[in-house]
């Protein structure tokens, strides 16, 4: 067999770039594969530095391991502040002081808290749980850190003094039943905690003793919300009732007011969503509970001077509507709903400190933007106009914004601004550097592209050019599908295993990553109109941006590939059975029968939103969007993706797809990736999926013999395929 393509070869690249730009080179899998990660940015509470984790994949165990580092938000400065290279160190917190923080840990083997200067040295272990710490958090008056640990099902909480130079630990007394969520009132005084109301020991002593039968939909006691006073030790029931669960909470700075997002209790078939969520406020002073929302709460917060709760709810109860931002007065009154009129869907928001300003980010389209918004008169401000994908909030506390930015030459990274000045990018401090690496990648060139669809709506989507470029010039054109369907191709980096157009661009492929109906970020019709008509709509859209860029001189309408994941694969082998056009598809984690695959998801509600119903009562809707009717129509190659234990849409959905392509003779392959849920999580599947789907495009729009070979996938991998750590960063070693 033909080796399989691990790149554009250097020969290749100096053919295509010009002299001045060759000292970069072509993107390869190895480079997607040692992508590293950004992520758990926090401001200190005067604002003068930010605390983050850096992911560093580790190709040998197929691990991610992460590290700690601090940077100054003045100036830039980032110091790494962990170095455990087979460990790693989580959730880092700002202790009140801002000058140590707190973080988990596994570097002595079970996970505990470790507190640390930033000044460095050596992170001083705070707690010696014997099944580990779950999850930590510091009181706001800076005395106690509370931590809780054990097993699931008995898991308690302690507190660290931390005004005592040798940190002792008490143990709070012992509730009835374990602990889930806690957090410390602003005045440090109490430790709210949600507990469920019993616990079943019978159950746990027979899977104890092996007995593992599963129960399809188990009853599960009801969850409720506590508080413990940390003088005298004595406990409190916020909330009572067998009918509904508490599934978050949350406290106003002013220790005034609670909270909380419920669930009904009841046992049900299919997915808990959060149409069945309601919203209620707490009087901490007198115990009265008012509900704000009746269902689909989400995202809520109060405003700093406790006076507001904002929170995002449609203005109608259904599936896709607009998210709006609200706000309702503490002490009573009607709510508001601040962007009436706008044709936004907004999932969450931070206050200004003076409780009279909400600030969030919003897609438009393919880029994303900062926001303000008045809580007086709804006054709506775009505070950035950037090319690309802005994120994060506002810190009232430090009086500053921790973003997030990526556009499609930038992977993601942190970003400090001030109020002032956000709006000016350049006066915007980069805090993190997470891959510095792709600086000397050579990228193709990302552009918008639109066009019309048959019944003259516009669509946007992506435009992926391949390395070299020349206008006139017809070139192979791979398709893109991104999944949900809710969901959106965007101007950020691609570096992924499910979609990674540079790898495309630099073997001379043209990638389309279209918008489709039913995508995010053009509106609610937008979104909301392929309910009850899902495939057609979308993949009438897909072609039409197919034939704008064959119009356009772009595509070679002989040389088209069509790939997709998830809601993208449920539309690439929809696409397989309505047309010929393409020479190549790969299809992953696709449905292709939507009657069997009700029962067999985890999720049925968006099913019938998008098909019309419950299949026993749109049965024909059902069948008519399912792949597998037409399947007789199929000629196309294809080659299908599956984990083994996907959920969301399991293995029998590719098992019937694959069994009638071979018994009708269409050239299939077939890999399941073992354990596996939805998405892939094992690296080496990541690659084997990539290469593999690479290769099946080379053969049969390229010609190439052969598409896949192991030896010589294992042959080519580095002698040593783990991702290193930053080399300017100092030697390794642990604190």
């Amino acid at each position: 067999m033909r080796s399989i393509q691990w790149g554009v070869t250097s020969a290749i690249l100096m053919a295509v770039l010009p002299l001045a730009a060759q000292a970069v080179r072509t993107m390869t899998f190895m480079d997607v594969m040692g992508m590293r990660s950004v992520a758990a940015g926090q401001l200190s509470p005067d604002g003068s530095r930010v605390v983050y984790t850096v992911g560093v994949p580790h190709w040998k165990s197929g691990k991610v391991y992460t590290d700690i580092f601090v940077a100054e938000a003045a100036t830039g400065r980032i110091r790494q502040m962990t170095f455990t290279r087979d460990k790693s160190e989580t959730a880092p917190q700002w202790a009140r002081d801002g000058r140590r923080f707190a973080f988990l840990s596994d570097r002595e083997g079970s996970q505990q808290v470790y507190l640390m200067s930033v000044e460095g040295g050596e992170a001083r272990k705070l707690t010696e749980a014997k099944d580990g710490v779950h999850a930590f958090a510091f009181s706001r008056d800076g005395k106690w850190l509370a931590f809780s640990a054990g097993k699931a099902e008995d898991r308690q909480v302690s507190l660290v003094d931390l005004t005592l130079e040798d940190f002792p630990i008490t143990a709070l007394p012992r509730h009835a039943t374990p602990i889930r969520d806690f957090a410390f009132s602003e005045d440090g005084r109490r430790l709210f905690f949600t507990s469920p109301d019993r616990v079943d020991k019978d159950d746990l002593k027979r899977k104890e003793k092996k007995f593992d039968v599963r129960v399809a939909d188990p009853e599960q006691p009801p969850v409720h919300l506590w508080s413990v006073e940390l003088s005298d030790r004595t406990e409190k029931r916020w909330t009572e009732g067998a009918g509904f669960t508490v599934s978050a909470f949350q406290l106003s700075k002013d220790g005034h007011w609670a909270s909380y997002r419920a669930f009904p209790a009841a046992r049900r078939v299919g997915d808990i969503t959060r149409e069945e969520a309601s919203l209620h406020l707490l009087d901490l002073a007198s115990g009265q509970v008012r509900q704000v929302l009746e269902r689909f709460a989400g995202f809520s917060a109060f405003s700093p001077d406790g006076h507001w709760l904002a929170y995002a709810a449609p203005e109608r109860f259904e599936r896709l509507r607009n998210e709006k931002l609200w706000v309702t007065p503490t002490a009573g009154g009607p709510a508001k709903n601040l962007l009436a009129g706008k044709d936004l869907s907004v999932s969450g928001a931070s206050w200004g400190e003076d409780s009279r300003t909400l600030y969030f980010t919003e897609a438009v389209g393919v880029d994303q933007h900062l926001f303000a918004l008045s809580v007086a008169d709804g006054a709506m401000t775009q505070l950035t106009k950037l090319t690309g994908v802005v994120g994060g909030g506002y810190h009232d506390e430090a009086r500053a914004f921790l973003l997030t930015y990526s556009h499609p030459r930038k992977p993601m990274d942190l970003y400090v601004a001030k109020v002032a000045t956000v709006g000016q990018v350049a006066a915007w401090v980069k805090v993190s550097d997470g891959n510095p690496q792709v600086a000397k990648l050579a990228l193709g060139e990302t552009e918008t592209v639109r066009w019309k669809a048959k019944d003259g709506v516009t669509v946007e989507g992506l435009l992926i050019k391949p390395l070299g470029y020349e206008k006139g010039r017809r070139y192979p054109l791979i398709v893109q599908i991104h999944g949900g369907p809710a969901a959106a191709d965007m101007n950020t980096f691609q570096g992924r295993y499910v979609t990674y157009p540079h790898i495309y661009a630099a073997a001379g492929y043209a990638v389309l990553q279209p918008n489709y109906r039913g995508s995010t970020n053009y509106g609610e019709a937008f979104a909301r109109q392929i309910g009850g008509n899902f495939l057609r709509i979308s993949y009438g859209d897909i072609m039409a941006g197919v034939d704008h860029l064959i119009r356009e001189g772009i595509a070679d309408p002989d040389r088209l590939g069509l790939m997709g994941w998830s809601a993208g694969g449920h539309l690439s082998s929809w696409a397989l059975t309505q047309t010929d056009r393409f020479k190549a598809i790969s299809t992953g984690a696709g449905a292709v029968n939507w009657i069997s695959m009700y029962a067999e998801s985890d999720v049925q509600s968006v099913r019938e939103f998008y098909l019309g119903g419950r299949p026993y009562d749109a049965w024909d809707n059902f069948v008519n969007e399912s792949a597998l009717k037409f399947i007789r129509n199929a000629k196309t190659p294809t080659l299908i993706h599956v984990g083994e234990a996907d959920q969301r849409v399991p293995k029998p959905q590719s098992d019937e797809l694959y069994m009638a392509l071979k018994k009708l003779g269409v050239p299939v392959e077939y890999l399941v990736y073992p354990g596996m849920p939805h998405g892939l999580i094992e690296p080496r599947y990541q690659l084997v999926k990539m290469v593999s789907e690479f290769n099946w495009f080379e053969k049969w729009i390229k010609g190439q013999k052969d598409w896949f070979e192991w030896k010589t996938l294992l042959d080519t991998l580095p002698a040593d395929a783990e991702a290193k750590p930053d080399p300017t960063a100092p030697a390794s070693r642990r604190r």
